[in-house]
């Protein structure tokens, strides 16, 4: 993409009803996007559709999480144009509108590990909530219904009061789940959302995933480095490798050739190649996409 400028060019000048449908979960059109002189981005385009949970997966530096903050609003693409439900997520001001439209489960969780499973759950409001409330909530005991329910929705009945801090990892991705359940966005990301857990438990926490995000009829767009986990948790699989994307197939349509192309010879930390390899993982780390 060596014609990209720094100023952001819309796709959607030329038609602006191009990717502005207000009934589409998220579209990504002819989206570029550079870090200094480096391009991460090239010219990927894909829509996610109602209730539908997408993948991402391959190699680290893929840009794999820089799709989704661009998604998220949180950076605004250098070309193309990214739409969630009819709206540019990047020029969304208001704090609590964004909230509402984008929720994201960070690789890192961002919990508090010495507050407790409540108030961490309740921290998906404050984008709604006026600061006394959020004031009131740190300081107060008091018990907010839709923490409680969240937290059993995830199998934390009863741990409301514990300290994030104390819980295993598969507890705190309950609790990140949770509090995703709490803030209620109509499009969820989730970036990595199981690269530090044992691989039986990674798929007992994406069952959980798919599970309480098809009761609410949201859509999904979450990164992987796992493609077998991609393949039985999600709906369609997309390829990216070196800012470009390789495949965007039905999960039931991966197969062995498209991952040998998207990772060269062999999936990551395995050393075959084959869609049916049982507990293929990635050991934890600083990823960066």
């Amino acid at each position: 993409m060596a014609s990209a400028s720094r100023k952001r060019l819309s796709t959607s000048e030329s038609d602006p009803r191009q990717g502005a449908d207000a009934g589409v979960p998220c579209c990504v059109t002819a989206v570029s996007h550079l870090y200094g002189e480096r391009t991460v981005l090239d010219n990927v385009s894909f829509t996610v559709a109602s209730g539908e949970m997408v993948a991402i997966v391959g190699p680290s530096g893929a840009g794999k999480t820089t799709l989704l903050r661009l998604v998220a609003g949180m950076l605004g693409p250098v070309v193309g144009d990214i739409y969630v439900y009819g709206v540019r997520p990047f020029e969304i001001a208001d704090a609590a509108a964004r909230t509402e439209l984008v929720g994201m489960m960070q690789q890192r969780l961002d919990l508090v590990p010495q507050l407790s499973a409540r108030h961490n759950v309740d921290a998906g409001m404050l984008g709604r909530w006026s600061l006394l409330r959020s004031l009131a909530g740190l300081l107060l005991p008091v018990a907010y219904e839709p923490t409680t329910s969240a937290l059993e929705r995830v199998g934390l009945a009863g741990r409301e009061s514990d300290r994030v801090g104390r819980l295993s990892g598969g507890e705190q991705q309950r609790v990140a789940l949770a509090r995703v359940l709490v803030q209620d966005p109509k499009l969820i990301l989730a970036d990595e959302p199981v690269s530090s857990l044992d691989p039986a438990l990674a798929d007992e926490l994406l069952s959980l995933f798919r599970s309480v995000v098809q009761e609410r009829g949201r859509s999904v767009i979450a990164t992987l480095h796992n493609p077998d986990l991609a393949r039985r948790h999600f709906d369609r699989v997309i390829g990216l490798r070196h800012g470009r994307l390789v495949f965007d197939v039905s999960s039931a349509d991966l197969t062995a050739g498209l991952l040998a192309e998207l990772y060269g010879t062999a999936l990551p930390d395995s050393p075959v190649v084959t869609v049916d390899s049982p507990g293929v993982t990635r050991s934890p780390g600083p990823w960066v996409d």
